[in-house]
Parts: C-alpha cells; structure tokens; sequence
C-alpha cells in the first residue's frame, strides 16, 4: 500500500495542476467555458491512460467520462466530479489564484477542482506502483451540478447502479470528516394574482396581492420541524409596482431541506393544497424536491466502516459528518448503492471570494483515496 508521504513529493505537482484547473473559469451557463474545462479534465485523464467519452449536452457543458479497465466479472467503483463553479468568467482578473500561508485560493478549488487534482494524483501513483486494483474504475465528470445536474442525472444514476461503491470527490468537512448524511433538498414558487387599483381612489376594489401572499408565508414558514432536520425558508418576495397601486401579483421563493423519508411527501402535499385565503385571488404553485436525501443508514454506516478501516492502515483516523447541503451523492443514495461523500479538497470558503484549500492536506487526501481505490 502507498503510504502518505510517498505523495508529499508531489504537491507542488498537485498545486500546480490545481492551479491550471481554476484559471480555467468553468461558471455553469456558460457552456464554451465548461466545455473548455472539459477538454482539460479529458486531456489529463487520457494522459493517466483511461478510455475517455465525451457525453454531449446542447443546453449545457458536455459531460466527460473517463474508464480504466479492470476484471470485467467485478462491479466498477465510481468517482463523481462536477466541473462548474458559481463564479462567472472574468473572476480570476480580481480574485486571481495564488499561494499564501500554507493555502491556495482561487474560485472553485475547493468546490470541487481541488478533488480532480487530488483523483489525478492518486491515479497517477497507484499506476506507477502497479496498485489500481481488480475492480474497473469510472469517473464522471459532470457539468451542471450548482443548477441541479439537470442535464447530468441521468448518467449519474446510470453509472452509480453499475457499482459497488461510489465516491463522491466533493470537498471534506473543514476537520476532514467525510459526508455520510446530506439533506434533500428543493424549491417552490408561490405565485398570486390579485386585482390591480388606485391605492387612494380605488382601494376598495383591489384585491391585494401581496396580502394574500403574506398569509401563506407564515404557515409555510411553520412548516419547518428541526427534531426532524426539515426546515423551509422563504428566502425571496417579489410583487407590486408601486405604493399607490394595490398590487395584481406577487410571489415566494421557497428553499425546503430534508433529512427523514416522507417529509418531502408532506410537503409536497401541504403545497398541493394551498387555497386562497382573500376573496378575488387566485394560487399556483410550482417546484418540489430536486435532490433526495441521503440518509445515514446501515449500507452507509458499513461503507464507512470499511473506509475508515483502510484510511487506518496508513495512518489515517477517518472521522464523519453530514451537511444540510445537497450533492451528486444525494441522486445515489435511494438506488441502493454505497456512498461516500467529501473525499475531496479540506478547506473553506465555498463560493466566496475566501474559498481556499489547505495545501499540505493534498498528499494525505490523495493517500486516502488511492488507498480506497486500491483496496476496495
């Protein structure tokens, strides 16, 4: 088995890949910028040695498979990697990615390039060893993972149900613990029409909007149970034109987060049943879950287990969290396939002009995962 400091040699190698993958600005809609990405990410695994596809998307960035062959009688073990990021081309012009105190900062290192890096790394020595190990290994490289993977799904689940394991290279916990647990998470919109009139003229034949809009927010602020881990969060109103007219429309976003099954149901349900409270006003209701919890249950815990057994024989005391976040994991964990998320970067800071990661965790999370690879 490779050890930590077999890898310490290379972190500037690893810095240095980083750093080329951040200044490649990938932000979501913007298709030319991920698919450049994704050219990068091909072009480094063909150079590891793996079979690449290009899935093409026309609405999105292309999706980037990369296969390495194994005993074809062995399920596969699956890496999840997401290429985009929330900065919007232009970023790194202000906000360049350099090197101080021991950290490197830049957009996107953490969320998630700096897992790519560090795949690259435990690749790249696990094959100089002769260590990749029987099983087949599949990494999926995804272009719309901060939209909802929308456009991706459909290949996550795909490949997820041919394994026997899958990683999912989001960053750690700030302590390094990995994600056994995240919240589903999804959205609505509330939507009503009232009557429009002049506020001081005609103020009683208008039917206010925005009235009706705010009785709802209460009840469905009051939705939110936290023995449950359920909370919901009306997080955005628009509606009116001005002072003086009572308002014809108004709407509610609402962010909603999950942990136990059935509460996404009751949700669901309590929306699906909103009537109007002011005569004259009319409801609609749009959205619901996008991604599914992925609850800390008994396949969890002995994938867990098993990770935590391997990381301590290289000296690794591998500990676990959760995160009411959701990820690519979260579309895993209902197929009924092992998972094991935050394999990726340690640091802080996501989405945020401090995003940084921790540069002497590399080797040890490189180790980590070609351990997991190699043993698995």
């Amino acid at each position: 088995m490779i050890s930590i400091d077999s890898f310490k040699s290379d972190t500037s190698e690893m810095v240095s890949l980083l750093k080329h993958l951040a200044e490649a600005e990938s932000p979501t809609t913007n298709k030319a910028a991920v698919d450049h990405m994704g050219a990068i990410v091909a072009g480094e695994m063909e150079r590891l040695g793996a079979h690449v596809e290009i899935d093409r998307q026309a609405e999105a960035g292309n999706n980037v498979i990369a296969r390495w062959q194994g005993d074809s009688s062995l399920k596969s073990i699956v890496l999840l990697f997401h290429m985009d990021t929330v900065y919007p081309v232009g970023t790194v012009e202000h906000q360049p990615v350099l090197e101080k105190d021991g950290a490197l900062f830049g957009s996107g290192v953490l969320d998630m390039k700096g897992g790519i890096a560090i795949f690259a790394e435990a690749v790249k020595k696990l094959r100089e060893a002769g260590l990749m190990g029987k099983r087949p290994l599949t990494a999926l490289f995804t272009s719309d993972e901060e939209t909802g993977s929308h456009h991706s799904r459909a290949q996550i689940e795909r490949l997820a149900r041919e394994a026997v394991v899958v990683f999912c290279m989001e960053p750690a916990m700030p302590d390094g613990s990995l994600k056994t647990w995240r919240k589903g998470v999804g959205s609505y919109t509330v939507s009503v029409h009232g009557k429009a009139a002049h506020a001081g003229a005609d103020h009683q034949n208008g039917v206010n909007a925005i009235e009706e809009l705010a009785h709802h927010v209460i009840a469905i602020q009051s939705l939110t149970d936290y023995e449950k881990g359920t909370t919901l969060n009306v997080g955005k109103i628009t509606g009116g034109t001005a002072s003086n007219v009572v308002p014809e429309f108004a709407s509610a976003r609402v962010d909603f987060r999950v942990l136990q099954e059935g509460e996404a149901d009751r949700i669901a349900y309590w929306m699906s049943a909103i009537n109007p409270v002011l005569k004259g006003t009319t409801i609609e209701v749009t959205g619901g879950v996008n991604r599914p919890p992925m609850p800390r249950d008994d396949r969890m815990v002995q994938a867990f287990e098993k990770a935590r057994q391997i990381a301590s024989d290289i000296g690794i005391d591998l500990t676990e969290s959760g995160s009411g976040g959701g990820s690519d994991a979260n579309f895993v964990a209902p197929l009924g396939v092992p998972i094991l998320d935050g394999l990726g970067a340690i640091g802080e800071g996501m989405h945020s002009e401090g995003e940084y990661i921790r540069i002497d965790s590399l080797p040890e999370r490189a180790a980590l995962l070609a351990a997991l690879l190699s043993e698995w």
